[in-house]
């Protein structure tokens, strides 16, 4: 275990030091803080626009966060062969992967951390008031997030970067759009598209579980033990997601 933390703590500090995650972040916070700008053009429910816009925005930069450093981890460590001394020493493929994974998330962490609090600060601004059910559709995301990014580091096992971000992002558009392409394929799809269409959305996430954006923003209610499922749900997939790329990663001859 402890050797899994250190490797994660490698990776925070590698991720941290990575210019294009301080310009990501950048840019997320400013296009969180432009949404002030544009809830002037609307009249009444600003707040909620802010919100809307804002949950977006913490979603689509962390994906992108979560996918470009996410298939960069492995195939870097590969390129610069640190590999070698790093599975030369007493560090199991599992423990290093995991250790990866464990990095990542905490990266991510705490950047949608930082812009969760941007979008609280901007909210109580516009509203007069604390909106703590933010932080649950911002811990939800972070969810979603994880699932991402152990398709990421699956992919990098055995693909270049660039592929590897083109599947991983295949797989969140896919899994946001899972029910709506499932219920197209049951209305105008043939047997074979129908069948297709099962075989995916059971074997691959439902990433529009995990968006509470709208349920956050109209107050609406949300039954705790759909949300303790869901989470349990996310977590688990992630792992099983992880699981297959340590499989894979063993198996893979560096020789």
């Amino acid at each position: 275990m402890s050797r899994i933390l250190t490797i994660a703590e490698m990776a925070f500090i590698e991720a941290v030091r990575d210019k294009i995650l301080y310009s990501i972040l950048v840019f997320a916070l400013a296009m969180i803080g432009s949404s002030a700008v544009l809830v002037t053009l609307s009249v009444g429910g600003e707040g909620r626009i802010a919100k809307d816009l804002g949950l977006a925005c913490i979603t689509m930069f962390g994906v992108f966060i979560g996918v470009f450093i996410g298939t960069n981890l492995v195939s870097r460590e590969i390129e610069r062969r640190t590999i070698y001394s790093l599975l030369s020493k007493p560090v199991r493929r599992a423990e290093f992967l995991a250790g990866k994974f464990l990095g990542l998330g905490l990266t991510l962490a705490v950047n949608i951390g930082v812009m969760a609090i941007g979008l609280i600060i901007l909210a109580w601004a516009l509203e007069d008031h604390w909106t703590p059910r933010i932080l649950l559709a911002v811990g939800f995301s972070l969810v979603e997030l994880l699932i991402l990014t152990a398709f990421a580091i699956l992919f990098s096992t055995f693909s270049t970067p660039t592929l590897s971000a083109i599947y991983t992002l295949l797989i969140f558009v896919i899994g946001r759009l899972s029910a709506d392409l499932m219920q197209f394929a049951s209305q105008f799809g043939g047997p074979s598209l129908k069948a297709t269409m099962t075989v995916l959305y059971y074997l691959l996430p439902n990433l529009a579980r995990f968006n509470l954006s709208s349920a956050v923003v109209n107050d609406l209610s949300l039954a705790p033990g759909t949300l303790a499922l869901t989470a349990v749900y996310g977590l688990l997939y992630a792992g099983a997601v992880l699981g297959v790329a340590i499989a894979v990663f063993q198996r893979r001859d560096f020789r």
